[in-house]
């Protein structure tokens, strides 16, 4: 069975760091892009961020850009996504997800499959 399965999420002040991972299961993780989208409340899920899938091109929303690193270890099967100094604005439900095409990989419309995701909080 096919998945990915989110983990590292919790509650963290304003400014604090957080490392999220993306393990993916049932298929090679270096088949695919992944990218992490994130859903706030009241608000539309959104790419923030993708990786290719030898790790060569990486993608960022002007949102995080300089404060989250996406990675990957294919021999592990899994993405990372170091978020640091973090804000209120930055709370959230984030996914992992494939996509197929790197020039898609920040769109909802180009995911093949979502994770479950995984919580953030930050306090202000």
């Amino acid at each position: 069975q096919q998945q990915l399965v989110e983990s590292g999420g919790g509650l963290v002040r304003t400014g604090g760091s957080l490392r999220l991972s993306c393990v993916v299961s049932g298929f090679r993780s270096d088949f695919y892009i992944i990218s992490w989208f994130r859903q706030a409340p009241g608000k539309e899920r959104e790419g923030i961020s993708c990786i290719s899938w030898n790790g060569d091109y990486t993608n960022y929303a002007d949102s995080v850009k300089g404060r989250f690193t996406i990675s990957r270890d294919n021999a592990k099967n899994t993405v990372y996504l170091q978020m640091n100094s973090l804000k209120p604005e930055d709370t959230g439900i984030y996914y992992c997800a494939t996509s197929l095409q790197f020039n898609r990989c920040m769109s909802t419309g180009g995911v093949h499959l979502w994770g479950k995701g995984t919580s953030v909080t930050v306090s202000s």
